[in-house]
């Protein structure tokens, strides 16, 4: 356990259990640190660290990147790592953080540790203006249409330069956007917006005159499966809530067709949905013998053919059932 400040009231977390639920490349466990490579970089080496545990000068959580490109992602704590790994903004990792480790012990006292009620904040409408709209180079290197960018209003951020990806309520409002570095794999969102948690990417660009429906976890791989000519949506994040849930069954789809990513962190996700939506005609995409990690990766390896192969090879959720009980049981 490890101790961390969150909204000026002191946690206990685990901070090797919230680290081992995602996939990391290379990693060395230790009893007081974990040494992987980075996860903000396309990294092969292990020349990334985060404490278990503190050491006197650094905090538990606090982690480095010795081959970081800029200084923003050189070190950090525990909030704004897992920020990344779970793809969500700052307020909700803290969030998330107090809810689950509300309880701890204090001299052998327990203190409940409350989260502030204070939500209005995180709902502010943001203005359209602070989207520069035009194709993105980078997401057209990523294999994402002009096309398809200009149907989902993605552009740059006037303040930031990154890739601007919008995220929009049900009712086409323009309420968080996803910043997503050129270089590496970071990412950020707006601050103070609306939780990932209450959206879902592309909800808002919903074609009535398809019967399927793709859901994913990254924005990206929604717009990869739009190159292909599908209705797709991303719910970004690690959890799939009951106000995407809500949103999602508000959709006229026939069948849903879900695709996770091809890793540990996928599985869950899969699990989640089909948990959460039982009752609907659904469908599971596998990557089984694939070494591609997602519907990106697919679409630059393989082409639009690749996707079109994934989804007629798709399997209706009698068949996936047992792999999705297996699967989740990894949490």
């Amino acid at each position: 356990m490890g101790a961390i400040t969150v909204h000026g009231q002191s946690i206990d977390i685990d901070i090797r259990e919230e680290l081992e639920v995602f996939d990391w490349t290379r990693p060395k466990w230790m009893y007081d640190k974990l040494i992987a490579a980075s996860p903000f970089r396309y990294d092969r080496s292990p020349s990334f660290f985060v404490l278990l545990e503190g050491n006197g000068d650094y905090p538990a959580g606090s982690w480095g990147d010795s081959g970081a490109y800029d200084n923003e992602w050189k070190s950090g704590g525990i909030v704004k790592l897992l920020t990344f790994l779970r793809n969500e903004t700052y307020e909700e990792t803290q969030e998330y953080l107090l809810s689950k480790y509300s309880e701890s012990s204090n001299n052998g006292d327990l203190v409940l540790i409350l989260p502030r009620l204070q939500r209005d904040a995180f709902k502010r409408v943001l203005h359209r203006d602070i989207i520069e709209r035009q194709p993105s180079p980078y997401l057209t290197k990523r294999g994402i249409s002009e096309e398809v960018q200009v149907e989902a209003n993605v552009g740059k951020s006037r303040h930031y330069g990154f890739v601007a990806i919008p995220w929009h309520s049900s009712d086409g409002k323009l309420s968080n956007i996803k910043y997503r570095a050129t270089r590496g794999k970071t990412f950020f969102y707006e601050r103070n917006a609306r939780p990932i948690r209450e959206l879902v990417f592309g909800a808002d660009l919903y074609n009535r005159s398809y019967d399927d429906l793709i859901i994913c976890e990254a924005e990206i791989d929604a717009l990869s499966w739009r190159v292909a000519g599908y209705n797709a949506i991303a719910i970004g994040g690690v959890s799939f809530t009951q106000q995407q849930t809500d949103i999602i069954r508000r959709l006229p789809f026939k069948r849903l067709m879900v695709a996770g990513d091809n890793d540990k962190a996928g599985a869950r996700f899969n699990a989640q949905v089909v948990q959460a939506l039982v009752g609907r005609d659904i469908s599971v995409i596998q990557w089984r013998g694939s070494v591609y990690k997602d519907a990106n990766e697919v679409l630059l390896a393989k082409g639009i053919g690749g996707l079109i192969e994934a989804f007629e090879n798709a399997y209706d959720l009698p068949t996936i059932i047992p792999r999705i009980r297996t699967d989740q049981s990894i949490r």
